[in-house]
């Protein structure tokens, strides 16, 4: 059976094949992701509103690729994103690899990028207050109190968090 395009917007679309169904990204768009990680031993996050989950959710920074220019490199995009949504700019940059978002309904995958030497450059926050992005620098060994204090206030948790517990 072939795969087809059930429905399709400006950055996603629905494909039924087969039996399966399931939400792949248009026009090649990727995303990176980005373990920021500062000289003292510190981890920085981002708090946002996420539609899809009707509420706020911690982050690592992120953002995508080639939404605006195809073809766009996704360790340049990683650098953009986390200067405009932290305001932290990298010295070293190290691609961990790419990994399947939710491989069981999303053809999406993102790739990781490791930042460290991180010197602050702005305020963060995002391009516009559309984004409403709220900047957490959190020592590792604190990592596990603040998720779960996050969470008691009713904040979704990102799946890729449980990264960053191999490390607190």
């Amino acid at each position: 059976m072939t795969a087809e395009t059930a429905w399709k917007g400006k950055y996603i679309q629905v494909v039924v094949d087969g039996t399966w169904e399931y939400v792949k990204r248009t026009r090649d768009i990727g995303a990176a992701v980005i373990l920021a990680l500062t000289d003292a031993g510190e981890v920085v996050l981002v708090e946002q509103e996420r539609r899809p989950l009707g509420k706020r959710c911690l982050e690592l920074p992120a953002g995508l690729v080639g939404d605006q220019e195809a073809g766009e490199d996704p360790a340049a995009s990683a650098e953009r994103e986390l200067e405009e949504e932290t305001g932290f700019r990298a010295e070293h940059w190290e691609e961990i690899g790419h990994f399947a978002s939710s491989p069981g309904m999303s053809a999406e995958g993102f790739r990781l990028f490791k930042a460290t030497g991180l010197s602050r450059v702005g305020e963060g926050g995002g391009v516009d207050e559309s984004e409403d992005i709220e900047v957490h620098v959190v020592p590792l060994a604190e990592v596990p109190a603040f998720i779960a204090r996050k969470r008691s206030e009713g904040v979704a948790i990102d799946v890729k968090l449980l990264a960053l517990l191999s490390f607190a």
